[in-house]
């Protein structure tokens, strides 16, 4: 039994959202082992630098970029941000960490090389489809601040006559 760190142990929500539900039915009807299996032989093994994450917890984030529409950073964001994700994971931060955007990146080229991102969606799609359900893809909103343009309105709040804009030349001829 895997004891759970401080980074996980304070976590007392007790409604279950539809997400939750979700990604609950997707570890009990994916045959995520068999999955795994599949890549296993593909993936790094790990005997230089520090030990490659689990494969399987790599393929659970690259399905929950293809269900919630997340690119490589925002897989990473959200994987920080949400903790229904990092169980669905398998991902205890305070015990393995979570991937970086570069591991994330590096894993789906490697599906992407052997062919697999197609055959594994494929699959799980096959599954789901003879059981009577479907996925389809929802949204995750990564929002950013961005500085506003400048207002070309003047004090009086009107817009000033097209020719005495600051930083603009005379729009008449010169003669």
């Amino acid at each position: 039994m895997n004891q759970l760190s401080l980074a996980n142990g304070f976590e007392r929500s007790t409604r279950r959202t539809r997400r939750q539900a979700f990604l609950e039915e997707m570890l009990a009807v994916v045959p995520w082992d068999a999955l795994a299996a599949r890549i296993v032989p593909f993936a790094p093994a790990g005997t230089t630098g520090r030990p490659p994450y689990p494969v399987l917890v790599l393929l659970r984030v690259h399905f929950l970029q293809q269900w919630f529409s997340l690119a490589d950073e925002a897989a990473l964001e959200a994987l920080h941000d949400i903790p229904v994700y990092r169980a669905f994971a398998g991902i205890d931060p305070g015990a393995t960490g979570i991937p970086d955007a570069t591991t994330i990146l590096r894993f789906r080229h490697l599906l992407e090389r052997h062919d697999l991102v197609t055959a594994l969606l494929d699959t799980v799609n096959a599954l789901l489809e003879a059981r009577g359900l479907m996925v389809r893809r929802g949204t995750q909103v990564d929002a950013k601040l961005a500085r506003s343009q400048s207002s070309t309105k003047n004090r009086t709040g009107m817009q000033p006559p097209s020719g005495t804009r600051p930083g603009r030349g005379s729009s008449g001829s010169s003669a």
